[in-house]
């Protein structure tokens, strides 16, 4: 193989990560909602101004 040494030794079963106990895995356990806010002096316009001049850079 040219694309180096491949060790099986160092490869796992998939299956063998996963645990055994029936449990499923939550995806949703970590979501969160809620709502952002930023405050600033800048005024709407001016950074609307300023995203077309760095566009056209």
């Amino acid at each position: 193989m040219g694309f180096g040494s491949y060790d099986e030794s160092e490869q796992q079963d998939a299956s063998a990560d996963q645990e055994t106990d029936g449990e499923a895995l939550n995806v949703h356990e970590h979501d969160h909602d809620g709502d952002v806010a930023v405050e600033s002096d800048v005024d709407t316009d001016a950074l609307v101004d300023r995203l077309g001049e760095m566009r056209e850079e």
